[in-house]
């Protein structure tokens, strides 16, 4: 597959010009051992020809790492993703950081041969109309389609009243978590459940709890708005779905890494997931992993209030596996030392928009304890402030399941905020007006629609032709003025 970088942060947008935001260049020669203590020192250690270097890094590891058809490989599991734990912790040991590799034992399911979903029609085409969601269960059945007799999404109880036990629960991408949906839809009697967008493209998208009946997730809007009105023309259309599983499991790794200085009673959690799936991930996250390292070296030597922790973590892919056995396994001493978490996941998007991962717009906020949404904003609103001092717009945005490892750090109670540029598809008038680009993908084949190629299998597409360095320079900068102020913050966990 052709991808065609769209240059759209130089292009109909809002973004100011590269030489006012200094993305050219080298870092100062002397970042590496001096205290960058000041938003101008470290701004002028945090440059894009560094962050680029090191983005290709990884995908070298990826390279010399491939599956067995050949495609550069950094997925949990493999060796592409142990030479990238070893190189995270080598560099970061040889600055200064107390480094620990932290093993896990994982389980997760893996979809045997080609699963099958269609009607009496034909079948729809598995990976080109729809997925199957990460951990969802196993299962053959043919039975009727029903929508929910309230909204479409189903986020209530209450809109199933009336369903048909044993039937498909069809089901629109909706404001609540898709493990709401589901777990309502099982609720109410539901056989297996059909995920759709309303966007356009199908993609895939992951359970926190582990279902235990077929989910499909998503299917593109074509295929529910075709079972709905199908459904609404008064001929409920059967629907045939099969999902075979197998178990798969091992030991995966989390990178942690603690800085010498600052209070270890007070702890600033700045992480990534260092995983990929089907491929190099060098967006999905490469791009993550780099603009915390990055931020990490220029830090390496600069006494903060708080301690900072920078954490890779694996296993994100499968379902936030690192993230939830670190939470999980802390002491209550330890859990309450850590006082907030800044998650970096996707920063070098070619048609870009420029996101905050807050917890009052995740799907399941309803299950986190009441300090996380206003013990938050603190973190919302140095991004957005950072970025609305160089004039570009930043704003929070709906996430089905908060979308990524900040939400483990949510459900145990620590106020948290990340930061991310997006991908898939699809980018909509709206965000064009705002950050400027063109509709459709945010990645891959841009502008174009469904040429996506992060989290879909078998284009192997996620290199580093699929990143924009203007894009990493600017986030990273973000990412890095963003640690240093929250780093000092001493109002933090009092």
């Amino acid at each position: 597959m052709a991808v065609v970088l769209c240059g759209c942060a130089h292009v109909n947008s809002t973004v100011p010009s590269a030489p006012q935001l200094q993305q050219s260049g080298t870092s100062d020669a002397g970042c590496g051992a001096r205290v960058n203590d000041t938003a101008s020192k470290l701004d002028a250690c945090i440059q894009q020809s560094s962050l680029w270097q090191r983005l290709r890094e990884f995908q070298r590891i990826a390279d010399a790492n491939p599956d067995p058809q050949g495609h550069g490989n950094r997925d949990t599991g493999t060796p592409g993703y142990e030479a990238s734990v070893d190189h995270v912790a080598r560099i970061m040991r040889s600055v200064g950081y107390h480094v620990m590799i932290q093993p896990y034992t994982f389980q997760a399911n893996q979809v045997v041969g080609t699963p099958s979903f269609g009607t009496a029609s034909g079948a729809y085409a598995f990976e080109r109309d729809w997925f199957v969601a990460r951990r969802s269960g196993r299962g053959t059945l043919t039975a009727p389609v029903q929508p929910p007799s309230g909204p479409l999404d189903g986020c209530s109880p209450a809109d199933f009243a009336g369903f048909g036990r044993g039937h498909i629960a069809l089901l629109a991408r909706g404001a609540c978590s898709v493990d709401a949906q589901v777990a309502n839809a099982r609720d109410a009697g539901a056989g297996a459940v059909v995920l759709y967008t309303t966007e356009g493209a199908p993609f895939e998208t992951h359970l926190d709890d582990q279902a235990d009946i077929p989910v499909v997730g998503f299917a593109s809007s074509s295929v529910g708005e075709e079972l709905l009105q199908r459904y609404r023309s008064g001929n409920a259309p059967l629907v045939h779905i099969e999902v075979r599983l197998e178990r798969v499991g091992g030991v995966d790794y989390n990178v942690i890494a603690d800085s010498p200085y600052g209070d270890p009673r007070h702890v600033f959690v700045v992480d990534a997931h260092l995983d990929s799936i089907y491929g190099a991930g060098m967006l999905d996250n490469a791009s993550g992993s780099t603009s915390i390292l990055e931020t990490a070296l220029a830090l390496a030597n600069t006494p903060t209030k708080n301690r900072l922790r920078y954490i890779w973590f694996g296993g994100e892919e499968l379902g936030l596996l690192g993230s939830q056995s670190y939470t999980s396994n802390l002491t209550p001493s330890e859990l309450h030392r850590i006082v907030f978490d800044f998650d970096v996941d996707v920063t070098a998007t070619p048609n870009y928009d420029i996101e905050i991962a807050d917890p009052a717009k995740a799907g399941n906020v309803g299950r986190f304890p009441p300090n996380v949404v206003p013990e938050s904003r603190i973190g919302n609103d140095a991004i957005k402030d950072y970025f609305s001092a160089i004039g570009v717009v930043a704003r929070p945005v709906f996430f089905g399941n908060d979308g990524t490892d900040s939400n483990s750090f949510s459900l145990v109670g620590v106020p948290n905020t990340g930061i991310l540029t997006r991908q898939d598809c699809c980018k909509g008038p709206s965000e064009v007006r705002t950050w400027g680009g063109f509709l459709g993908d945010y990645e891959g084949i841009v502008p174009g629609f469904n040429g996506e190629c992060v989290d879909v299998p078998d284009r192997w597409c996620d290199d580093l032709s699929n990143n924009d360095p203007f894009v990493l320079g600017l986030v990273s900068k973000a990412v890095a003025q963003v640690t240093l102020q929250l780093a000092n913050d001493g109002s933090l966990g009092r």
